[in-house]
């Protein structure tokens, strides 16, 4: 009795062909239940993270990881700031930025914008602007010359393009002896760009820092620092170093305060989408219920024998358990590689089943993201592992605690 006896019948049990096909087949059905919900999880949130990470990136190539700003609103000694801030290890790039609200019209077009004051030169170091940029160049911004690169959605409502004159309308008046009247410039539309988040391409109108200072008479301040850290995530750990480092005299933000319910959403529904998937292996789990209890019932004359000769209840417990688990293993290995195996391979297999449908899921006219991106994270995939294992396991237990209630005497009455 030394030997693992519940473990060596439990396996004899799985690999026995069996009198009953039916109890064969529901085995089988809750290990293909369990192997296509584990497949579908992994699949499902790798794709979730993708598109995650590239609403992030998008999001993240136009507002930079934190940002400094003065207490009432503009930065005087900028330049100073900005070589303190660079000596942080953490930090790879500094850069400079304006940001005020106005107006651009052309003709009887009216759009109100949220215009940035940018360095083209250093502007690189800490945003993907040029990135985005699909018609002309962020080097056409230079300083004196007054050009101006519009988001694709105002460009679009003012009929603008390349080379097209807008008037952009700052909110400080002047003064004159005929009355108050609206600072007005006129600007040269020298780029579009398109981020693909409408917050930005409906709404962003960028200009180069020099005049932006000049239209919004902030004299060569600054509305404050955008900074670039080497791992974004440890924003919220290194603003606040920051910020102490600076002598608390600044606002210093990072990028998830900037965008907390949007990320905070995205979150939600990536977690309501794991609780549904995971009822497909809760479901493929009762099947394994549903098969052990056929299986003690068809097992009941064995389950006499082995009492009679000395098994205990634990034991008669310990060998449909050991049944139920390898059904489970199985499953969730099979789903587990199935998993990997789409999660690392959509981005190629889309593209073939447009191609053989001749549709495009994701047509480039509807959605900004055309492609269906993957982002397959290990920690997802053991969690989702463990649980469906977990899952397998406790569907075990009340078969096998059935089994183990077995009368040697009732099951041997009419045999």
């Amino acid at each position: 009795m030394f030997k693992p006896v519940p473990l060596y019948i439990g396996l004899r049990y799985t690999r026995a062909k069996r009198r009953n096909h039916f109890i064969s087949f529901i085995s089988f059905t809750s290990m293909l239940g369990i192997a296509l919900g584990v497949t579908a999880l992994i699949t499902v949130l790798s794709v979730m993270n993708g598109f995650e990470k590239e609403l992030r990136d998008r999001i993240l190539g136009m507002t930079s990881h934190a940002t400094i700003t003065g207490l009432d609103g503009t930065l005087e000694d900028w330049v100073e700031l900005r070589t303190s801030a660079l000596e942080h290890d953490e930090v790879l790039g500094v850069a400079p930025f304006v940001e005020a609200q106005a107006m651009v019209t052309r003709g009887n077009a009216v759009r109100g914008v949220l215009v940035r004051g940018i360095l083209p030169e250093e502007e690189p170091s800490v945003s993907r602007i040029g990135e985005f940029v699909t018609a002309g160049s962020i080097q056409a911004l230079r300083g004196g010359e007054f050009g101006i690169i519009l988001g694709s959605y105002v460009a679009r409502a003012l009929g603008a393009g390349v080379g097209t004159k807008v008037t952009l309308v700052a909110p400080q008046a002047r003064v004159t002896p005929a009355g108050i009247f609206p600072r007005l410039r006129r600007f040269t539309v020298v780029g579009v760009f398109e981020v693909g988040a409408t917050q930005y391409d409906s709404a962003v109108a960028v200009i180069h820092l020099d005049d932006a200072s000049r239209v919004f008479q902030l004299k060569g301040r600054a509305s404050g620092l955008r900074i670039k850290l080497e791992d974004l995530f440890q924003a919220p750990i290194i603003s606040p170093r920051i910020a102490q480092k600076l002598g608390g005299r600044f606002w210093v933000r990072d990028w998830t305060q900037h965008n907390q319910n949007f990320f905070r959403a995205l979150k939600i529904e990536k977690t309501v989408m794991f609780i549904i998937l995971s009822l497909i292996i809760a479901v493929a789990a009762f099947n394994i219920v549903s098969a052990l209890t056929m299986v003690v019932t068809d097992k009941e004359p064995d389950i006499a024998i082995l009492r009679t000769l000395g098994a205990t209840p634990r034991q008669i417990m310990n060998v449909f358990i050991v049944q139920g688990t390898i059904i489970g293993i199985v499953g969730t290995l099979l789903g587990m590689l199935g998993g990997i195996g789409l999660a690392t391979n959509v981005e190629s297999i889309v593209p073939a089943i447009e191609s053989l449908l001749g549709h495009k899921i994701l047509p480039d006219d509807i959605y900004y993201i055309s492609d269906v991106p993957s982002d397959m994270r290990w920690t997802d995939v053991i969690r989702i592992t463990v649980i469906a294992f977990l899952m397998s396991v406790l569907a075990t237990l009340y078969p096998a605690w059935r089994a183990s209630r077995t009368q040697p005497a009732e099951a041997l009455r009419y045999e």
